[in-house]
């Protein structure tokens, strides 16, 4: 019983702490994201699994340096980049950004059209009931009660632990992958790189250093609470990568195994599973997937415009009125509109946009990596609070393999 007791505690404590981190690290497993590691799965089976622990490494260490900036500084990451290195590289910055965040949302809102095509509702009615949905929750709520329903969104991501189990994998095989080292011979596949690329961005997405930060800093958090925050963090990274692990070894031992290599959309896969793992297999990828779509389709939009809002100046935050954020309100509007309207379109390549936001994900990242190492690093900017060797040693070895492998992509791109 004491034992009990003792951990009863210790996991209520966990609980009280979940927030800005655990969300933020959640939203990552979204519909593009879940594309992603569900075409990792069916195209290489188990054998990118080992890049799960070293993106776990590095999405903690991204996230807890995010964290940290906001709770010291008070400020949200672009207005940190526009305040030490000027207005033009912020905008820059912020182009890129609004250009790869829309490509995400539109997966969103894909990922919502499909899943619920599984249910045999139209996207022309699931799409703009779904938004409007979205938009209301967010323009109408206020800080507090929009956290509270992007948490309880967060715990069904444990569908897809039950829907990787239920799919009755080589759990033997899926471990040794994981901690297995891929042979020299693998990176002269074009594809292969452009999956771990892929897997990379879909993981540590450029976008959730900034809506980390800025919804730390909107929350209020101080720097007393920072051990709080770090556990918040530490507790999502580790929740979503082994979701994103569960989601590939499903993949893998469904659709891999019986050589059904090609999904046009994150559906393609709830629906290719349902003859081979089983009805409640399927009902729980599809769910899961409706409810990571509209759960990131609420929360992109709303990081771009938190991003865009402080790089220019603009007020912005869930707590304040229409009337007090005019510009914060309009942009996640149209954001939303036109990534919803977007997949409306007839034969429109969303399979191919999706992706490609995904890889875009993976080159944009370590220019964000960039320009919070600078300032992290800053003793007049974060006081004791600056990065340990073995923060910075992480930090630069994500940014520079991420680096690396986007130029290998584009040399085995140009060779053919």
């Amino acid at each position: 019983m004491a034992l009990w007791r003792r951990w009863r505690t210790r996991l209520m404590l966990i609980f009280a702490v979940l927030g800005p981190g655990f969300i933020t690290a959640n939203v990552d497993n979204d519909s593009g994201g879940i594309l992603t590691y569900s075409q990792a799965g069916a195209q290489y089976g188990y054998q990118l699994l080992w890049t799960m622990i070293p993106i776990t490494l590095a999405l903690i260490v991204v996230q807890e340096m995010c964290a940290r900036m906001g709770v010291v500084t008070g400020k949200g990451l672009s207005d940190l980049i526009r305040e030490e290195f000027g207005l033009r590289i912020t905008f820059f910055v912020m182009i890129l950004l609004v250009i790869v965040n829309f490509g995400n949302v539109m997966a969103e809102f894909s990922g919502i059209a499909g899943s619920m095509q599984l249910f045999h509702v139209s996207k022309y009615i699931s799409v703009p009931v779904c938004a409007f949905i979205v938009w209301i929750l967010v323009v109408k709520g206020d800080y507090k009660s929009v956290e509270k329903v992007f948490l309880l969104a967060s715990t069904v991501y444990i569908s897809y632990i039950f829907a990787g189990v239920l799919s009755e994998p080589n759990w033997h095989l899926a471990l040794a992958e994981t901690v297995k080292i891929p042979s020299r011979a693998v990176w002269s596949d074009r594809n292969y790189v452009y999956m771990v690329i892929g897997v990379i961005g879909t993981t540590i997405a450029p976008w959730m250093q900034f809506y980390l930060q800025s919804s730390i800093v909107e929350k209020g958090i101080e720097v007393r609470q920072y051990r709080n925050t770090r556990l918040d963090v530490i507790v999502g990274s580790i929740f979503t990568d082994v979701v994103a692990w569960f989601i590939i070894v499903a993949c893998a031992a469904t659709l891999y195994t019986h050589g059904l290599r090609n999904i046009g959309e994150a559906a393609d896969a709830a629906e290719a599973m349902k003859p081979l793992a089983g009805q409640y297999a399927f009902i729980l990828f599809a769910a899961g997937l409706f409810n990571a779509s509209i759960f990131a389709a609420s929360i992109l939009p709303l990081s771009t415009a938190y991003t865009v809002c402080e790089g220019l100046g603009f007020e912005s935050g869930l707590d304040k009125g229409f009337k007090d954020a005019r510009f914060f309100y309009w942009f996640y509007t149209l954001l939303l509109a036109l990534g919803a309207a977007a997949v409306l379109i007839p034969n429109f390549p969303l399979v191919k946009v999706i992706i490609g936001s995904q890889v875009l994900n993976g080159v944009l990242l370590p220019v964000v990596l960039i320009f919070m190492l600078r300032l992290i690093n800053r003793h007049e900017l974060m006081g004791k609070y600056t990065n340990s060797r073995w923060f910075n040693i992480i930090a630069w070895g994500t940014a520079i393999v991420v680096i690396c492998l986007s130029l290998m992509l584009m040399w085995n791109t140009i060779h053919g």
